[in-house]
């Protein structure tokens, strides 16, 4: 039925009148405008969509790269450090081995400033997702038993530290007591790395070897918080934690301090998504336009076809093909389109002489030809559907009607 519906003559007319006749120059400028309407739609959407997927890896790899993905403990945080990890924390950590972790709130405080963040010791070990953002400092440096703590540079320079100096740490999950009362577990630190992520985790996030946290935090010899997953996508997290534990273990991910950043940026991309695929729906709007228009000139031509014995269908197809021509063509030079303007974005905004950043940088741009297929694809199905009325009302064409006044 397709084989006989979309004929070779019902595409070679279609096609035709898509080329217009000179005397149908306004119907061929609706036509143009709708093709171009698809295309800018398209291209603005690509363009987007590549950036909005750059700020989202980016915020992925300098802040999901440096926080625990993951940490699974048992004992409500007390968790008996053994040799190896739990078979099925090796089995869930996919990109790496599980490794021993104390985690909690702290307060940093310095000569000028006092502030409050997140503290996590660690075994020091090349292979750290920290290693790579340091600035100032080598992870080998630091020493069980020397207190020494790696800090970001938004907080070294909000405290007005650097490297050598002294700063007090205070945890207030361990207190102690006191002839003046109750005060948290504190002790003296020094400063001996700096690193930097360019996100907000430089002005939260403090690192110290794992024997020093466990003490600053008064845990028993052999216990840590809990064992620290590695992934390679951390979005995992999600269906992951549905995973049924073994009994008496406690999952916590990332979301717990940066869920909402990430969904406000998903809600962001959908939302832009949303508004600029809203273009292309008006451009599809413009192809039943520019059809009626077509189908209102073109009946006797219709009914001269009928005539010479072509079907409904053949009709039917002549427009679908008119119309989803325009869609095909706007939807494919705005992909390519869209992907040179991704591509050379910043080449453009730096000939242009436009600094979206005060500090210098660029936009990230990350081109996926997945999702570029499926607006595409879209589109085409969009432009496809907006053709189906019009060559309905050209296929219902009486030809005695069409014909009487000619």
């Amino acid at each position: 039925m397709v084989s006989f519906m979309f004929h070779p003559v019902s595409a070679f007319i279609g096609l035709r009148y898509l080329r217009g006749r000179s005397g149908d120059r306004f119907s061929r400028f609706v036509s143009y405008m709708s093709t171009a309407g698809i295309t800018i739609g398209v291209m603005s959407l690509v363009t987007v969509l590549s950036v909005m997927n750059g700020f989202e890896a980016q915020l992925k790899g300098r802040i999901l790269g440096v926080l625990p993905q993951a940490i699974v403990s048992e004992n409500g945080g007390k968790t008996p450090l053994t040799a190896t990890p739990p078979e099925f924390a090796i089995a869930l950590s996919s990109a790496g081995h599980p490794e021993p972790i104390v985690q909690s709130e702290a307060v940093i405080q310095s000569a000028q400033q006092l502030s409050a963040g997140m503290l996590i010791g660690i075994n020091p070990n090349e292979h750290d997702p920290i290693e790579k953002h340091l600035v100032a400092g080598r992870l080998s440096s630091m020493k069980s038993g020397q207190y020494k703590v790696f800090i970001g540079s938004s907080l070294a320079r909000s405290m007005d530290v650097n490297l050598g100096d002294k700063v007090r740490l205070m945890v207030t999950s361990a207190s102690q007591f006191t002839p003046l009362g109750r005060i948290p577990s504190q002790r003296i630190f020094t400063v001996a790395g700096i690193y930097n992520t360019g996100s907000d985790v430089d002005a939260q996030l403090m690192i110290t070897h794992i024997d020093d946290a466990a003490r600053l935090m008064r845990m028993k010899a052999d216990t840590v918080t809990g064992w620290r997953l590695f992934f390679n996508d951390p979005f995992v997290v999600g269906e992951l934690s549905k995973q049924a534990l073994p009994d008496g273990w406690a999952w916590q991910d990332w979301r717990d301090q940066r869920g909402e950043l990430f969904q406000a940026v998903r809600m962001e991309k959908n939302m832009m998504g949303l508004m600029l695929g809203l273009i292309v729906g008006v451009a599809a709007f413009n192809i039943i336009s520019a059809l009626i228009m077509v189908v209102m000139e073109k009946q006797s031509e219709v009914a001269i076809l009928k005539t010479q014995g072509m079907s409904d269908r053949g009709v039917l197809a002549i427009f679908m093909v008119q119309g989803a021509s325009s869609g095909i063509i706007g939807a494919v030079i705005g992909g390519v389109l869209g992907v040179l303007l991704a591509s050379n974005l910043n080449t453009l905004l730096d000939s242009a002489g436009i600094a979206l950043f005060s500090v210098g940088g660029e936009l990230p741009i990350m081109i996926d030809p997945v999702q570029i297929v499926i607006v595409v694809v879209l589109a085409v199905a969009l432009s496809l559907l907006a053709t189906l009325f019009p060559s309905y009302r050209a296929s219902s064409v009486k030809p005695a009607e069409a014909l009487r006044y000619e």
